[in-house]
């Protein structure tokens, strides 16, 4: 089993990379999985994505992605959603990609007005693309990271099973 982390944030060492490898971590140790596994950092890719020659680094990105078995997929909101530089990243992979992967969208925010995006914008995208999204999105607060080791515990624990099973569901006998 594989656990890959995509971040979409364009800014390296931004919030939303550590509460994404944190969220992983929290998932994967529930699961019987160690470490958060692999991390795509979109911020370091981003130049390499708008232009016409294809870049091993970002056909690389692409194929751990298209091969994870659990994919957490985590962007600040920009303009209520994710941010376009993810879904730039994730335009070049063909439909169905994601069929093999378990996908939890992770969504951080300055105010949970924007709370739904998780779901009304950024599930759709990744069952689009073949995965599948047991469990609701999280949409986390700015405010909430200080107290992010309980946040993502109690959504860890709540969301676990859920994977586990949808991980098992996927798995080729």
């Amino acid at each position: 089993m594989s656990i890959v982390t995509v971040v979409g944030n364009p800014r390296t060492g931004s919030r939303t990379y550590g509460v994404a490898v944190h969220a992983a971590e929290a998932v994967a140790g529930r699961i019987g999985h160690e470490g958060p596994g692999e991390v795509v950092d979109l911020s370091v890719l981003a130049p390499s994505l708008l232009t016409q020659e294809r870049s091993p680094e970002v056909e690389a990105a692409l194929e751990l992605v298209a091969g994870a078995s659990v994919l957490v997929v985590a962007s600040p909101t920009y303009k209520g959603t994710y941010t376009g530089l993810l879904k730039v990243f994730l335009d070049r992979l063909p439909g169905g990609a994601l069929a093999s992967a378990v996908a939890l969208p992770l969504l951080v925010m300055g105010d949970a007005r924007h709370a739904l995006a998780v779901e009304v914008h950024f599930r759709p995208l990744l069952v689009e693309l073949g995965a599948t999204v047991p469990t609701p999105g999280l949409a986390l607060i700015e405010s909430e990271i200080p107290d992010l080791d309980e946040v993502l515990g109690r959504w860890a624990d709540r969301v676990a099973s859920q994977v586990a099973a949808a991980v098992i569901a996927r798995t080729p006998a």
